[in-house]
């Protein structure tokens, strides 16, 4: 792959938008973890807790990467991304977690792990299908990522609040990547191999608009299910 071509820093750039929507959970988790510490010690806490959980979803990116070789998994992979993306816009992950402040520099960086390493099936999936196969796309995107999440969190929230169409480019971009991932899984492969760019498109695309649609309906249905439980209770 050309380094310097568009299109690999076009690919870059999709991994860093996709690590940095879905890693809101993550911020909180590090900001949780660290808030007990003294200042100077919270600042490296956060700096490292940030590089370990990039480096373990680098090592869960390159097994899913070499996973999705296998027939029939790409297919999975892909349905569990479009799964991943309605979650983005209805806002199922925006749960706060309940984590003990940790009192020592390192018991705060291995709470970190261990949380990322729970919490980052979605990034992973994401990050792994967004590289196509290309390693060092999700290595040098999440590297980048590392900066933007550690200072950027709360300005990137503010701007996903302020303009949630955001939140729908990005889960639309999911829902992009989920249908290549389907169409280009060995399995089918072989059957649209007579109209490539059609089936390849048509897919992609099919599982933007399967997104937005589906996104759409449960983020309108939940505000109606959650009033319907006050009433009754």
């Amino acid at each position: 792959m050309d380094y310097a071509s568009a299109p690999f820093w076009i690919a870059v750039l999709q991994v860093v938008w996709i690590d940095i929507l879905l890693s809101g959970d993550n911020a909180v988790v590090i900001a949780m973890a660290c808030r007990s510490l003294p200042e100077r010690q919270r600042r490296i806490g956060i700096l490292l807790g940030a590089g370990t959980a990039v480096a373990l979803r680098i090592a869960f990116a390159l097994a899913v990467s070499t996973l999705l070789g296998v027939p029939f998994l790409r297919i999975l992979g892909g349905v569990l991304l479009l799964w991943i993306a309605v979650k983005l816009v209805t806002g199922e992950d925006e749960e706060a977690h309940d984590l003990e402040p940790s009192q020592t520099l390192w018991r705060a960086v291995r709470t970190i792990a261990i949380a990322d390493a729970v919490m980052s099936l979605d990034n992973v999936v994401a990050i792994a299908a967004a590289s196509k196969g290309h390693p060092e796309l999700f290595v040098i995107g999440l590297l980048l990522s590392i900066p933007l999440i550690v200072t950027g969190a709360s300005l990137i929230t503010a701007l996903i609040q302020r303009f949630p169409a955001v939140i729908w480019a990005g889960a639309g971009l999911l829902g992009w990547i989920a249908g290549e991932m389907i169409v280009t899984d060995p399995l089918i492969a072989g059957r649209v191999a007579a109209f490539p760019n059609l089936a390849h498109y048509g897919a992609a695309a099919a599982g933007a608009v399967l997104v937005v649609l589906l996104g759409a309906v449960l983020a309108r249905r939940r505000p109606e299910s959650a009033a319907a439980a006050e009433t009754a209770g």
